[in-house]
């Protein structure tokens, strides 16, 4: 009995560390493709392959949400503030916020939502949207960026975006670091802790 037992719990370890290795491999082979050129904030274009010399923090939200989008946005507003008294903000690392929503959320939008929380327009936060011109094209390239990081969203119709709650780190060359919870559970702590290991 004892072996039948012994044998079980065996059987049982073996299938969750080969399930928690999976994650953690398929994580860290995550990578955003480099050929994706989307639109920001000011209307000029971003490609993720052209900029290889800073860590990026990215955001995935949209200006519609109600609750976890601006709660994680204003977290990391607190983040920048953090990093910016360390030196690194800008120079070794970076903002991007890519919206789910590129109809609604013109760079227009995006900058009317920056404002509202203080965030003034630079090089070191950029809010990337999609052209609404072509935007069944540019929908489907943000959600190419999306799948790459695990990050799943869906409209049911109402214009609420039901999403994952996650950022990412991802480091110089677009390739994942670790990702963080959203919202109240973003911990600005840990994600600064994180940025500064990776810079140092």
């Amino acid at each position: 009995m004892k072996k039948i037992y012994l044998i079980c719990s065996l059987a049982v370890f073996i299938g969750v560390a080969a399930g928690i290795s999976f994650f953690l491999i398929r994580d860290a082979n995550t990578a955003i493709p480099g050929d994706i050129t989307l639109i920001n904030q000011n209307g000029e274009q971003y490609k993720f392959g052209k900029d290889n010399t800073k860590l990026k923090l990215i955001e995935f939200m949209y200006t519609h949400c109600p609750d976890v989008c601006p709660t994680t946005t204003i977290k990391m507003v607190e983040l920048r503030k953090d990093l910016e008294k360390a030196g690194v903000f800008g120079k070794d690392i970076e903002f991007i916020t890519i919206t789910i929503d590129p109809y609604r959320d013109t760079p227009e939008i995006l900058k009317r939502y920056m404002k509202d929380f203080g965030i003034k327009s630079s090089n070191s936060w950029l809010f990337l949207t999609g052209d609404k011109q072509n935007i069944k094209t540019e929908q489907q390239k943000i959600r190419k960026i999306g799948e790459a990081m695990q990050f799943q969203y869906k409209d049911p119709g109402n214009g609420q975006f039901v999403h994952t709650t996650f950022t990412y780190l991802i480091d110089e060359n677009n390739k994942f670091v670790k990702k963080f919870p959203m919202g109240e559970d973003f911990n600005k702590k840990e994600v600064y802790d994180t940025i500064l290991d990776e810079i140092r």
